[in-house]
């Protein structure tokens, strides 16, 4: 967790500061998933989030998203990071925080330039250290935050995070915690006043059926 913070940490240091997200009409949701995509709801505290997963685009890392899920290891666990990168951009990060006996082994890495998806609002991505060490921990971003894709012209890491799907409803509850207070001394110096002073509870992530 140290080394993902200190990657993000750069990574927000070296990029221009984010424009706040352009506010969008609410789309209608289908009923049905497209092809190739799986549905989560998200419960916590704050309100329900609901995710559309790109299994045909990510497969490698929304199978082990759902693997958490189906053993049910995201229950009882939190939102604990909001990282402001801007006036209203940035991401929350929640799941099993270095919990050992909810983690499961760790997967390779599926970077946005093989999966065509990018760290636009609503995006969920696999926490990380180095490529190939995303477990169980995941963030929503809120507004766009590119420099957190793969880029090979990059320096330093260019293999940036792995999306694996978006936010259908319940970015009002993803905006909620990213503004919700932070501690000033929780969480060391790499992630300082990014440490939630209350964490939001993760009460389930079930599969819609």
């Amino acid at each position: 967790m140290l080394k993902l913070a200190l990657v993000l940490l750069a990574i927000a240091a070296a990029q221009e500061p984010v424009p706040s997200p352009t506010p969008t009409p609410t789309p209608t949701i289908s009923a049905t998933p497209r092809a190739g995509t799986v549905r989560v709801t998200i419960a916590t505290a704050e309100g329900p989030i609901l995710v559309e997963l790109e299994r045909d685009k990510a497969p490698v890392t929304v199978a082990n998203f759902l693997r958490y899920v189906d053993a049910k290891r995201f229950d009882g666990t939190n939102f604990y990071r909001a990282m402001k990168l801007g006036e209203s951009a940035g991401l929350v990060q929640g799941g099993v925080r270095n919990q050992t006996k909810l983690i499961f082994p760790p997967i390779a890495h599926e970077p946005t330039t093989k999966t065509g998806l990018t760290h636009d609002d609503g995006a969920i991505s696999l926490a990380r250290a180095e490529p190939g060490s995303g477990r169980g921990d995941f963030f929503i971003v809120v507004g766009s935050v590119p420099t957190l894709d793969a880029n090979p012209a990059a320096t330093g890491d260019k293999l940036g995070y792995a999306v694996f799907g978006h936010v259908l409803s319940g970015m009002d509850v993803v905006r909620r915690i990213l503004a919700a207070p932070t501690s000033p001394t929780a969480g060391g110096a790499a992630m300082r006043g990014q440490i939630l002073s209350a964490p939001v509870r993760i009460t389930s992530v079930r599969r819609v059926r």
